[in-house]
Parts: structure tokens; sequence; C-alpha cells
């Protein structure tokens, strides 16, 4: 028997989510409708030409606080590799469904939105259901800071992010501390250099101190930070010494870290010459294997894997970065049905048997939270 979940997921995956530009509202238009005519009270808002973000609710008869779901709808660009599958189609080969968003996270989202209505007798004599589904969170969650500004956030008890961890449960994930760093010179003929200051020197200067900084040390979990340059810009042509060049930096941070800090040394080595904006601030996030609700989703997982459960986190951030602060730093677990090594990939997939599993392990999860 194919997923419960298979024919939403694939509705998903029909729509053309790359962002940029993002263009999430007409699925999450279709997802609101879908919800809606399922019994969930949904409301949809704008945080600009067609992008949008939805919060659906499955609301309860008990007292205490909803369990809390979240996931994207946007999606990274294809890449320059040729598909093999059409990445809007949802070709099906063997246990493997295809598509961009397939892994990273639509699957993720057909199944938790399956496991809230075959739970639905429970929630709704329970403590409620909060979907949390966002568009830009690819670029730096912009969704999940609109929601954030707008204040229409609701009170949580724990959040759950349908991330790609393979059905693994996941306590954490490493900040994201973006930089542009620029250098200024001044423009001349490229025949008489002498006369100009070369942007693009002063920026290789720079590259050379970078390569030898360090963010900060170690996290006994997260272990090492990392920072890489990722993209650099400079000179408009080939014959004039150009007089600007701008270097990306993506610093991957650990709650060791302040982020305010290592741009504070980062600056204090390069100096005046390169001049600091900050793209992208998300700090790191970890909770506490100890909390009970943690242990509990613990003991829902071991069932899917042989050895036992270790604490685990994974390199790549998520709107959870911003939403828990917000909700006030509920536990959070990272679980969906995604391959993580998937995730940007070209031919993305996600396994149809760990999408069953999936929407089996969200109705557990589900379950137990009605019952305390």
């Amino acid at each position: 028997m194919p997923p419960a979940s298979l024919a939403l997921t694939q509705h998903l995956l029909g729509f053309d989510t790359i962002n940029p530009p993002g263009n999430e509202a007409a699925c999450m238009q279709f997802l609101a409708d879908w919800l809606s005519e399922r019994g969930f009270a949904v409301n949809l808002s704008s945080f600009g030409a067609g992008r949008s973000n939805l919060i659906a609710h499955l609301h309860g008869a008990s007292p205490g606080k909803p369990l809390a779901f979240t996931g994207h709808l946007d999606t990274v660009p294809l890449g320059n590799q040729p598909w093999q599958h059409d990445p809007f189609g949802s070709d099906i080969v063997a246990d493997r469904l295809y598509g961009r968003g397939s892994s990273d996270m639509k699957a993720a989202i057909a199944a938790f939105a399956f496991a809230c209505l075959q739970q639905q007798t429970a929630i709704r004599t329970g403590r409620g259901v909060v979907l949390l589904i966002t568009g830009g969170e690819e670029t730096g969650c912009e969704g999940a800071q609109s929601l954030i500004d707008a204040g229409t956030l609701p009170e949580i008890g724990a959040l759950i992010v349908g991330e790609p961890t393979a059905n693994y449960p996941v306590i954490g994930h490493k900040g994201a501390l973006w930089l542009r760093c620029e250098t200024r010179g001044k423009t001349a003929h490229g025949a008489m250099p002498e006369l100009g200051i070369n942007a693009i020197y002063l920026a290789a200067d720079a590259l050379g101190k970078i390569r030898r900084f360090s963010p900060g040390a170690p996290h006994p979990l997260m272990k090492q930070p990392t920072l890489n340059v990722g993209r650099i810009q400079g000179g408009l042509n080939i014959n004039s010494v150009p007089d600007r060049t701008a270097f990306d930096v993506d610093i991957r941070s650990a709650p060791n870290l302040q982020h305010a800090t290592i741009r504070q040394r980062l600056a204090a080595m390069l100096g005046e010459e390169v001049q600091i904006t900050t793209l992208v601030d998300l700090p790191a996030v970890l909770s506490s294997e100890e909390n009970q609700w943690i242990q509990s989703v613990y003991r829902r997982c071991q069932a899917l894997f042989t050895q036992p459960l270790a604490a685990r986190v994974v390199p790549y951030f998520t709107d959870a970065s911003l939403l828990l602060p917000a909700l006030g730093n509920p536990p959070c677990i990272i679980l969906g049905p995604g391959e993580p090594t998937m995730a940007h990939q070209t031919d993305e997939y996600c396994s149809l048997s760990k999408l069953g599993e999936a929407e089996q392990l969200y109705g557990q999860i589900i379950a137990d939270w009605m019952k305390v």
C-alpha cells in the first residue's frame, strides 16, 4: 500500500516554488484549501508579491498548549546538472519519489498533515495541533521572520521541524552567520594601474587572512564551527582598475559562540579596509536530551532503528532558529522522512517507505501529546 500522504506530496511537488523567487503563494493556497476542507482553521498571510505563510489549527478541548509542526514550501534551484526525472513530475521508481522538494521538505509537510487527520479525534479531545508553514526558508527564513513580525504566532508546547533526517530524531542544528565583506579602491585605466587602488587586490589580502581565521572553540556535540567563502564579485571590465569587490562569508556556529563576538573579531582582523554587512544571523538550536517530551519522541523513534539512539545534530539551519525564541523556547525535535544527503541534490528523492514511517511516527507522537 502506498503511503496515505503520497497524493498530497505529489500535488505539492507539482508546484514550482524555487527560491529565488519563491512564488509559494499558489502552493500555499492549495494547501490551505486542502486543510480547510478537512476541518483545519487556516490563516494565510503575505510577506511580498507571490510570497505567503500559513498557520493552520486543529483546536483541542483540553487545557494546555498544542503540539506544533513546522515546514517550508520553498525549494532551492535545480542546479546546472540535467535531471533524469522531471523535478515537478513526481516520478516514482521502486521506493523513490523524485522531485525538487521531495526530501527538503514537502513530503514531511504532507506526512504530518495526514497524521493530524488520522489523529483528529484525539486532537479535538486533547490539546490541539498547530501547523506553521512558511515560505522563504531557503534564503534566510524570511517567511518565519514575517510571522514573528506580524505577532500572530500561537502559544505552543513543543515543536517538530520536518526537515530531512531519515526519521532519526535530531535535537539541534548549527547557527548561520552570513556576512558580506566589501573592499573599496580607486578606479583607473588598466594601462595605468599605478593611478588607482585595486579593490580585488585588497580583497585578496583579506581572503588570505580569513583562511587563517577560526570562528571559535568547538562544541561538545556540534564540534568545530566552519567558515566558507562562497561568492566573490569584483570589477566591471578587464581594462580598468576595479574600485569595488565584495565576497560573502558563510559561518556555521554552535550554542557556545556569540555571533556578535565572531563578527567583531573578524572585523578587527580584517581592518578598516574591509566593510562588513550582516546578511543572515540565525542562532544555533539545541534542545535538552533530558526533556521528558524529547525522551518520549526518542522512544517512538527507537523502533525504527537497531542501534540505540544517540544525541544527534545537523549542520544545516532551519526556521527553528527564529521561531523558537519567538515561541518561548519550547522543546524542539527535527524529524522528517527526507534523506539528508538528497537535500539540494540533482534528482532529489524521498523514500516512500520512510514517508509511510513518518506518517505513523508523527501520529504516535500526536497521540502521546494528547494523553498528557
